[in-house]
This record gives C-alpha cells, sequence and structure tokens, in this order.
C-alpha cells in the first residue's frame, strides 16, 4: 500500500492500488497518437544490451530501445504487438512510459 503526503492538509494519506501484485500501467505513445495505454501483466523491448522484459515491481530505469516489436501482455491476456524503430523506455513506481519516434 502506496502513502501520499496530502499538499492541502499535510496529512499522511494511504492510497489503495487498483493494481494486482502482477500488474503495472503501461503508455506507449509518440507525439501525436496513443498506441496503447492500460494495464500489463509485461511488455518485452530490445536496446542495445538486447531483448528484456519488464514486470510488475521492477526496478526503476531508463532506457533507448531499438528496432523491435514491442509484445504487451495485457491483465486482460489479450496479447499486443507494436512494431518500433526507436524510442524511450521509463520505468518507475511500477509505471512504465515508452515514448516513440524521438
Amino acid at each position: 500500500m502506496a502513502s501520499r503526503q496530502d499538499a492541502s492538509t499535510g496529512q499522511i494519506v494511504s492510497e489503495e492500488s487498483e493494481l494486482g501484485s502482477d500488474e503495472f500501467h503501461l503508455k506507449v505513445y509518440a507525439p501525436y497518437k496513443v498506441y496503447f495505454e492500460g494495464v500489463v501483466k509485461s511488455v518485452s523491448a530490445l536496446n542495445q544490451t538486447g531483448p528484456f522484459d519488464v514486470l510488475a515491481q521492477h526496478h526503476n530505469f531508463i532506457t533507448l530501445l531499438s528496432p523491435y516489436t514491442l509484445k504487451i501482455h495485457t491483465a486482460d491476456n489479450k496479447d499486443r504487438q507494436i512494431d518500433i524503430s526507436k524510442g524511450i523506455m521509463q520505468v518507475k513506481d511500477n509505471d512504465v512510459i515508452v515514448f516513440l519516434d524521438v
């Protein structure tokens, strides 16, 4: 369970997560288009060191992505694939953002 400080009162407030323990939020977008946004169980990508997977509770990091087909395993078991030519991936606090065409 995460907590935060309320900006108006200064009190510590608990936040209930809508995500399961094996899920995280993923958004894949470019300057003018959102390719995917939702709750997922994993995402597979490629950087200069090779292919890798991101699962829930992954350590925070940022990486440049190489041309690849992103493989997304959604929480409702509907797999998606998105062909990319380049991008940046940021993993932070169970939230993954992939910004394409940069």
